[in-house]
This record gives C-alpha cells, sequence and structure tokens, in this order.
C-alpha cells in the first residue's frame, strides 16, 4: 500500500514540465537550507576541512551551491520516473563510448567507478549509448524502508540496468563470466567502510580516508577492465559523462594502486565543481586514531563493539600490564 501510494504521487509530479520541476527545486532550497538546515553543520564542516585553502566567502559560495545542486537532484531523480528517453539523452550525455565498446565487443567486461557526484541515478542511462552486446548494471545498498527500495529499483532499472545487491556482487560477476557475457558494472566507492572492512587509508580531499577495496580486488580477479567515468554539470540539468580508462589489464598492477587512482580521479572531479558532491555523507567519522585502537595486530581482529573510552582504558592497562612485566 505505501509502495503504490508513494509511487502514484511521485509519478503524477513527474508529469510536470522540466522547468516547473525546477522551480520546486528552488522552493525546496529555501526549506532544507534556509529554514531547516538539513545536515549545515556537517556539510560546513566538511567544506572547511576538504579545502583550507579557500576562503569564507568562497566556502559559503559553495555551500549554497551544494544545496542548490541537492534540491535539483531530487527532483531529478523523480523526473527518471517518465522522462523520455530523448529527453534523458539530451540531458545526461555520455562521451568516450567508443573506446568502452572496442572492450565489450572484445567479450572483456569493464567495472565502472564513480561517485556521488553530480546526477549518478541517471547514470542509470548507460545501456541508451553502449553496445546492446554488454549487460548493464549497478551495485546498490538495499534499503531498510522496502517500499523506498522497490520504487528506486523500479527507477534504477527502467533503462535496463540491472540492480545488484552488494552482497551478491561476487555470485553475479562470476555468473555472466561463466555464461560468456561481458557486462558493465557501476561501483560507486567512495562509501564508508565498515571497521573490519578496512584495509587501506589514503589522502582523499585533505583528509586521511579509509576507503573500500572490494571494487579493486573483484576486477582484478575477474580480468575486468578498468574505467572511470569523470562527470560534470554543463548547466542546470545538463550533464556530460566521459569514460577514461585507466587500464585493461588490472592483474599487472600493484594492491591498492587502483583504488588510489579512482580516488586521485574523483577529487579532480570534485575541484573542478565542488557543489555537486554529496557533502550531506559523514564519509570521514571513521579516523585512523580509532581504528588503531580497535584494530588487535596479534589476531588481525577489528573490535566493532566497544567504545572508545572502553578501548582507551584497555589500552592504558595493557601498557601498565606490559611495564610491569619487564620490571
Amino acid at each position: 500500500m505505501m509502495y503504490y501510494l508513494v509511487y502514484g504521487v511521485l509519478w503524477l509530479f513527474s508529469l510536470l514540465p522540466m522547468w516547473v520541476h525546477y522551480v520546486i527545486a528552488d522552493g525546496i532550497y529555501l526549506i532544507v537550507y534556509r529554514l531547516v538546515g538539513y545536515r549545515k553543520k556537517l556539510v560546513r564542516k566538511n567544506l572547511a576541512d576538504s579545502f583550507p585553502e579557500k576562503t569564507k566567502e568562497e566556502l559559503q559560495a559553495i555551500e549554497k551551491g551544494f544545496y542548490h545542486w541537492f534540491c535539483d537532484y531530487l527532483v531529478e531523480t523523480i523526473k527518471m520516473m517518465t522522462i523520455s528517453e530523448k529527453n534523458l539523452k539530451r540531458r545526461m550525455v555520455f562521451k568516450g563510448v567508443e573506446g568502452a565498446d572496442e572492450v565489450l565487443e572484445s567479450g572483456q567486461s569493464i567495472a565502472l567507478y564513480l561517485g556521488h557526484y553530480c546526477n549518478w541515478e541517471w547514470v542509470t542511462s548507460m545501456p541508451l549509448w553502449v553496445t546492446p552486446k554488454a549487460h548493464c548494471g549497478q551495485i546498490y545498498h538495499v534499503l531498510e524502508n522496502a517500499a523506498f527500495d522497490k520504487l528506486f529499483l523500479k527507477l534504477r532499472e527502467r533503462w535496463g540496468a540491472e540492480s545488484i545487491p552488494m552482497a551478491e556482487t561476487l555470485r553475479r560477476v562470476a555468473t555472466y563470466r561463466k555464461q560468456g557475457q561481458p557486462i558493465m558494472i557501476g561501483y560507486i566507492s567512495d562509501q564508508v567502510p565498515f571497521w573490519n572492512n578496512i584495509h587501506h587509508w589514503l589522502d582523499f580531499l585533505n583528509h586521511d580516508t579509509p576507503v573500500l577495496t572490494g571494487t579493486e580486488r573483484l576486477a582484478r580477479g575477474a580480468g575486468h577492465a578498468i574505467f572511470y567515468l569523470d562527470m560534470h554539470r554543463v548547466r542546470r540539468g545538463y550533464y556530460e559523462a566521459t569514460l577514461k580508462l585507466i587500464t585493461r589489464d588490472p592483474k599487472q598492477t600493484k594492491d591498492y594502486e587502483l583504488t588510489d587512482a579512482y580516488f586521485h580521479l574523483l577529487e579532480e572531479s570534485i575541484r573542478r565543481d565542488p557543489a555537486c558532491y554529496l557533502w550531506t555523507h559523514n564519509r570521514w567519522k571513521r579516523t585512523h586514531e580509532e581504528f588503531n585502537l580497535r584494530y588487535d595486530e596479534t589476531t588481525g581482529r577489528v573490535d566493532i563493539t566497544s567504545s572508545v573510552e572502553e578501548l582507551r582504558k584497555e589500552g592504558v592497562r595493557r601498557q601498565e600490564s606490559g611495564d610491569r612485566s619487564e620490571e
């Protein structure tokens, strides 16, 4: 009942002309930014820490630009329900497709890195651009709300791209490989990893950042070519995304080399237009200091249940015990 109610209301809303959507987005901006101040404190901290070289006025301009873009992203996502193929291909343009098609036509699959930058939901229109010999898809987190999860699945699969739950990624990739089916799978890999999934840290936007490395490991094991999707907003409601080849032979790369390359390219995209990145995510909530407290070198395990205060007390206790044994 909830799904059909929400879907019906949003479907009717999506029928409105695009210019009306943006008028509504301007109204949402006033509520979200001016009245409610949605996650404004976190956004300001993320921006200040990421761009220490910028003035207060420059940071404020990025902040306002971000909230304007974020509200546009909301209405653009709803518009996906009824937007025509012709209109979407005008507004979401992919470049460098020829290089990707050459890889896919050869029978090799592609792992496509992208981030929470510009309108990543519109990237699900990729099947409209690449060779029909390829099967396109994207990895996604299953939403806790069943109605919204079903809604987003319908939106993201409208143009033929399969939504693959993260937990099923390896099995699905193996299945398509066994069938000899070339695939192009999109991985949004700038999420915050769980404590027990942290294997690598790097400098990203002036932060010591824990990063997911599963995409690299999977692509290397399956022999997938690695591309990065470099997106930018041309103007309001219009985006371009260029497919950039990182490597066709990931097995020849060193550990974490592909992950480092991805985050380097993503940072370049963000610095070009910082307002189009999802600054409301608390992606730097896991610090290296806290990880060192949680990580036990003797067992290789990460304590994910104890509080920081408990871990510090335990560290002091172990230190004192070690000092006494030396005496």
